[in-house]
């Protein structure tokens, strides 16, 4: 009497369909001929496919629940083209991870493009707002002065690999219960190259390319930030034997700066202006990152307030390079305190307080708030 369906899949009787599928490929995969060597796996194998052409339909699952393998005449039996809901991604999957492959992977045909390299660097905060060429020194793979990244040595040249005609595969065939299926790999002979080298070259023991310490000027452009990547194409290591080369990528690091700091494409400038300045206002002299400006003070500036200096920020680097404008310098003002006086400051600030005194008398009518500060200040209890 043929096993229950539901036990040959190992699943329970209320398993979904995408359960009866995930226990169906995993058994396939274990009990496939061509890949099993357990004794009876073609028959354990048709009786797993038997299991899921019935179970992976619904019409039929049905049937079977309510009548048993009299529902569904005994089931389907063999490889034939009813497969039961298998999909031709079902089976390639299947095929894959069977003979030692995987899904969606790209078997490597001819000579290897060239690696990208990565360098790093390093400007200062002025460098990085108007841009600046440095010299970068990196390792990378460059074509053999010997061979010019043939392999061969002097005299001879590589040939066309006889065993997958220069196409850097080797295909064989395998019989499945959906007839006979190719199998492209990787040539073992020719390492995927689609050539070899009879006579290889002694500098680079034939493979076309040595590793050789290389100086280029990279062009940082204006408006780079920390942490910002510049493709350089063409730069990376050599192609194999004549394939495309790597790109370079110059990843640029800013230094802090004393007294500048960026916040986006402005930049933040932290001042202090005494007390008098603050009061009466002031013209006073400025360091921006385009040299010093002269900025007015008015009279009555109080902590905090922040002065806009247009077009004196950081440019907006784009994309492609270039650049669309500078942003602007901000100026955030903060009045000091005196907290060491002269004698003569003392009285001059004395004789200020007294004016400050009476401008409160009138306009209060009493002692205030500015009176108890000043007795404080004087000592008074």
């Amino acid at each position: 009497m043929p096993r229950d369906y539901y036990e040959v899949l190992g699943v329970a009787r209320g398993a979904d369909t995408g359960e009866i599928k995930s226990a169906f490929r995993r058994l396939a995969r274990q009990y496939h001929p061509d890949v099993s060597e357990e004794a009876g796996a073609e028959d354990k194998f048709k009786e797993i496919n038997e299991a899921y052409e019935v179970l992976a339909d619904d019409d039929k699952r049905a049937r079977y629940d309510r009548f048993g393998h009299a529902g569904v005449n005994g089931g389907a039996g063999g490889y034939g083209p009813g497969m039961g809901g298998i999909g031709f991604d079902d089976i390639f999957d299947m095929f894959n991870s069977a003979f030692g492959g995987a899904a969606g992977t790209r078997q490597r045909r001819g000579p290897s493009p060239g690696r990208d390299r990565r360098v790093d660097v390093t400007v200062d905060f002025v460098e990085a707002v108007f841009g600046v060429e440095k010299e970068v020194e990196f390792l990378r793979l460059e074509n053999c002065d010997d061979c010019a990244g043939s392999g061969a040595a002097e005299g001879s040249r590589p040939t066309t690999c006889p065993h997958c005609n220069g196409s850097g595969q080797e295909r064989t065939v395998r019989q499945t219960f959906l007839g006979s299926m190719v199998q492209a790999h990787t040539c073992a002979h020719c390492g995927g190259k689609g050539t070899t080298v009879k006579n290889p070259c002694r500098n680079c023991d034939g493979s076309g390319r040595r590793r050789k310490k290389t100086v280029l000027n990279v062009k940082i452009p204006a408006g780079v930030s920390e942490g910002i990547q510049i493709q350089v194409r063409g730069d990376g290591d050599a192609g194999e034997y004549g394939a495309p080369p790597g790109n370079l990528f110059v990843v640029v690091h800013v230094k802090d700066h004393d007294y500048f700091k960026r916040k986006e494409n402005d930049i933040i400038l932290d001042i202090s202006v005494n007390i008098a300045q603050a009061t009466l206002g002031d013209r006073i002299t400025v360091d921006s990152v385009d040299g010093p400006v002269e900025l007015s003070v008015p009279p009555g500036t109080q902590t905090g307030k922040v002065f806009r200096l247009r077009g004196k920020g950081i440019p907006r680097l784009r994309s492609d390079g270039s650049n669309s404008g500078r942003g602007d310098q901000l100026v955030y003002v903060q009045v000091e305190t005196p907290t060491r006086l002269t004698e003569q400051q003392r009285e001059l600030f004395e004789q200020l307080a007294h004016t400050f005194e009476r401008e409160v008398k009138t306009q209060a009518g009493g002692r205030g708030f500015f009176d108890k500060v000043m007795d404080f200040l004087a000592g008074d209890d």
